[in-house]
Formats: C-alpha cells, structure tokens, sequence
C-alpha cells in the first residue's frame, strides 16, 4: 500500500543523530549487574528529559540471576565456562560422571521439550535416557536453554555443560520460569549446575565422556530480588487516547550488548522523539517502555509491566510491537519476521513499504523475547528485527543465532560497536516507525482475525490427520467455521462497534492459540504450539498403550476450552453486527 501523507511527514522526521547518539554511549556501558541497568536507564531518562519528552520512572524489585563466574575441571585440566542466568550455584563444586547425548542441531536453538524433535529419533524411550543421564553430568553440543537444562534434570542429569558452536562462548539462560516467579513457579527453578564452553574445549570433554570421564562443573552467581528501572514514555493520541499501542525492548544486555540491544534502545528513543513531536496527529496513544530483567530476570521487567498494568492492558491496549536487535550490520533480509497471524500483514506491509521487493516471510513467534502479554491477549509483531540473508550467512559459516542480525558476536564480548549499522539502522527505524503509525492512525484496527481464524483450520486439519483416527475434533472445526463466517462480515458493521470487536477478539483467540496457562498467568519458556490445548491430538499415536487414555482426558479438556473460546469470540462478532 502507497505511504500516506502523514505517514510522510513522521519517516521524514527521523534523523539518525539522537539514536546513532545512545548507540555510542551504550557501546561503552556493560548493563547486566544491577546497578550497571539503572545507569543505563538513567542515561534513558536524562535523553529523554533533554528532548523534552515526559516519561514515568517505575523501579520494581525484580527477580535477577546473574552470572559471574564458572569452570569445568576434567582430566587434570582447567576449562573456561559460563553459566547462564537461573543456572544453580555451585561455587563449591559437583563432581560427577560424564555422558554425551547426541541432539538434531537444528532443534537446539529452539526451547522444544518433544525429545522426539530435540534427539531425532536417536532418543525414544524415557526410561532409556534416565538410565543412561542419571546421576551424571551431561555433555553435549548446542546451547544451555531452559527446555533441555528442565528435561536433563526431570532424566536425573546432575549437570550440563553445552558445547557452543564456535571458539566463543555465549550467555544465556536456562530457566522456564518466566519473569519474576511466584510460589507455583518457584520449584521450576533450576535444580543442576548448567554452563556452556566453547567448540574446541567442548570436543575435549566429548571425548572424555566417550572415555568413561567425570568432571567437576563449578558457578557462581549473584541472586536475588534488586530494584530495576523501567522507563515509559506515553505519548497521548487525540481522538481515542485511552486506547494505546505499546513498542517496547530491553535495554539490559550481555556486556555492551551494542546490536542486542543498545540498537533497539536506541530506535525506540528516536520512536519517541518523532511521535511527540507529531503527537496531534495520532488517533491513539503510544507506550514506548524499556524492560531491564530480559537476560538474567527471563523478561522479569516486561513480566511486571504486564503484571503491575495487567487491567489497563486488557481493557486499552490494541498491540504490543517488540524491538530487539535491528540495525546491525549486514542485516538486510526480513525472511525470519516474528508475526501472530493476525498482524503478519501489518508488518509485511511495512517493510515492503519502507524497503520495496523485500523478500519477507513472516514466522509465528517463540516463547522468548519479552511476549509477556500473551496471556493478556494483545495481537503481536516483530520480535527480532531484520537479519543476515541466508547465503551470506552460509558464506561466512556462521552457525545460527538468536539475535544481532545473525552475527556471532551474539551474547558476547564481541557485540560491540562495529556490529551496528547507521544505515540498516535508518532502514529499520523507518519500518518500526510505520508499523507503529499503521496502529495508532487508522480509524479501523488493522488486524485480520478472519486470517487467524484460517490458521486454527489449518491446524485442527493436521492434527486430525496425525492423530492418525485416533481424535475427533470436528466440534472444533464446525464452531471455527461458524466463526469464519462471522467474521467475514464484520466489515459491515459500524466503526466502533466493530474496533470494540477486534479488542475483543484478540482477547479470546490470542491466549487460546499461544498458551495453555490462565489468563494473566504466564506460561512456561519453552515452545507452545498452535492451539496447544488441541496439539495432545497429534501426539496420540506415539503415546504408550497404557497412557493413550490420559491422553484422551487431556485432549477432551483442552476441546472444552477451545470450543469454548471460539464461542465466546463468535459471540462478540455477532453483537458487533446487530
């Protein structure tokens, strides 16, 4: 679609001196030790005041894991190691055996528990594993994350040591807790010493476990509940101001962390300089908020945003936009895009708009990056932001990473001042810009539930057919129909009556397709598929004899909650026609 005039006139605003600016400045600050991030917020807050933008300067006490130190002694020598945050301090030490697993690479980015995904069919039977894991440390090559250090330990593992990619080591986290636990939380904290050693130590230790070895793991952390800052910048809409879209990014880090995520920091605060400046012409209201907690808290500080303003969320937010990572260099593909369906056009729309035949692709988001609303029910896009092409990234064999635009340098010392780009940075302020303004300007909320209603097709489909004859789901499939239809009238029906239903909507069909925890609950960090009440389905087939019945239960449930969602939300398409 053609860029608006208004449109025009807030992408002519931008300017790379303020952003460009906080990039510099940051490069130089490491922000993960606590009182390391409320600098950094306060050098947010004093850009902000100096740009004559009110903000709020919220300071929750939040729940921190902080690594400081480990090391792995194996076979009279002495390896470098980190643990990742939420990782179990063992200063002292644990001595055990080792084992080495054997994993499908490509699985070991993701937060996947299916060890029939994880181990490629080399794993099948559970109590195999334990037999095997049990009371021994386990080695193996990929990443320390919180699915595997929970399913390590569930095997009676007594301690991991993943063997990263490269010849660096990178940082990371090994909870599934999300955010600040509560009491239900608190005994999925991690139980095991993790930690993560580069490529070349880690084939030594490999070799070792081959060889019948054991091994000490050691770490050290700093835990507890400290005071973060959280700035929010409001910048009031003029005809609907109670209704609000909300940009929002971490600004603690890795070290310096320059492409993840001093440049997102930096995008938003150029967000908040260009929408104030233009503030009359919104139709509603933006939040822009800076989370601390992201690496060592699990998204602790988005967790209590959403937490602590969990009924202004409900009741007014049309969105939240997530910035993380862009403007790093050779980032210049947009075909890893993070979009619930229900948003994917609003995001393609926007980089073809700011970047024209791009090849975009958009992705349903996983369970990480600061999605703290999910069980609120807010529709969703971007999460990473542009990346590597794929070729260019195989050129220069680099192994996949979550973040700074495909580079290595990803949760390490080295994401550093070279790795942001000015001009790739431009080209993403501009996308994140317009995508900001396609859901604050528009009289009608842009987002396509008629789309997502297509996908829960889609998926009941599959899971039916994999069950294999073992699930009916045709009461799933006939009220999403009903539904289907619904919707595809809602065109017809009076402006506010009909935004009123596209709230509302997102209220009921974004929870039912991303979590199996309550509303204003949040779910577990590791991979929810779609509709994941009904996914029980599609696993039936694989399910022992003896807990095929269970599983039954299981998937009875979750058709209750389903069939249930879906007549609420056609219950609101059809108010909104009447």
């Amino acid at each position: 679609m053609p860029i608006s005039d208004l449109e025009r006139r807030f992408l002519d605003r931008i300017s790379l001196d303020v952003p460009w600016a906080l990039v510099e400045t940051f490069s130089t600050m490491p922000r993960w030790m606590p009182e390391d991030v409320n600098a950094a917020a306060d050098v947010i807050g004093a850009r902000l005041t100096a740009l004559g933008i009110p903000f709020e300067m919220h300071q929750p006490e939040i729940c921190l894991s902080v690594p400081l130190s480990a090391s792995v002694s194996a076979g009279g020598r002495s390896f470098r190691a980190k643990p990742p945050s939420s990782a179990l301090p063992v200063p002292e030490g644990r001595t055990a055996p080792l084992v080495r697993l054997q994993a499908n690479p490509k699985a070991l980015r993701s937060y996947n528990r299916d060890i029939s995904t994880l181990f490629g069919g080399s794993i099948t039977s559970v109590e195999d594993v334990r037999a095997l894991v049990g009371g021994k440390i386990v080695v193996m090559q990929g990443f320390g994350n919180p699915a595997l250090t929970s399913l390590i330990e569930e095997w009676g593992g007594v301690g991991l040591i993943a063997v990263n990619p490269g010849i660096d080591i990178h940082w990371g986290t090994c909870t599934t807790i999300w955010g600040s636990p509560d009491l239900a939380d608190l005994p999925r904290k991690p139980k095991i010493p993790v930690v993560a050693v580069n490529n070349p130590d880690g084939q030594v230790l490999m070799a070792m476990a081959e060889a019948g070895g054991e091994a000490t793991i050691r770490t050290d952390m700093l835990e507890g509940w400290f005071p973060q800052k959280i700035p929010v910048v409001t910048i009031p809409g003029s005809v609907e101001p109670e209704k609000f879209a909300l940009l929002h990014g971490h600004y603690d880090s890795w070290d310096v962390g320059v492409g993840d995520n001093a440049t997102g920091d930096a995008t938003m605060l150029e967000i908040a300089r260009v929408l104030w400046e233009g503030r009359a012409e919104l139709r509603r209201s933006v939040k822009i908020a800076w989370w601390p907690g992201h690496s060592t808290g699990r998204y602790a500080g988005s967790t209590w945003f959403a937490d602590r303003f969990a009924q202004d969320l409900d009741e007014h937010c049309v969105a939240q936009i997530n910035c993380d990572s862009p403007g790093c260099r050779w980032a210049t593909s947009y075909h890893d895009t993070r979009a619930f369906t229900e948003s994917a056009a609003i995001a393609t729309q926007a980089i073809l708009d700011i970047v024209p035949g791009a090849d975009v692709k958009t992705l349903r988001p996983p369970q990480a990056g600061d999605y703290s609303f999910n069980n609120i029910g807010l529709p969703s896009f971007f999460m990473l932001s542009s990346t590597m092409p794929e070729h260019l990234r195989l050129e220069k064999n680099y192994y996949d990473v979550s973040g700074c635009g495909a580079n290595i340098a990803w949760h390490t010392e080295n994401d550093t001042i070279e790795i942001a780009d000015r001009d790739v940075l431009m080209t993403d302020m501009r996308i994140y810009l317009l995508s900001v303004l396609r859901v604050a300007t528009p009289d009608i909320l842009p987002f396509d539930w008629l789309a997502t209603c297509d996908e829960f097709l889609e998926t009941i489909a599959s899971y039916e057919a994999a069950s294999g004859g073992m699930a009916d789901l045709s009461a799933a499939r006939t009220v999403t129909l009903a539904l289907h239809g619904a919707l595809s009238r809602l065109s017809e029906a009076a402006p506010a009556p009909r935004n009123a239903a596209l709230l509302r909507l997102a209220r009921l069909l974004v929870p039912v397709n991303t979590t199996r925890e309550p509303r204003f609950r949040h779910d577990p960090a590791y991979t929810v598929p779609p509709l994941p009440t009904l996914a029980i389905a599609a696993e039936l087939p694989r399910l022992p004899e003896a807990l095929r019945r269970a599983g039954q239960v299981e998937l009875l449930r979750g058709m209750n909650r389903y069939v249930a969602s879906i007549r609420a939300a056609l219950h609101v398409a059809e108010a909104a026609l009447k």
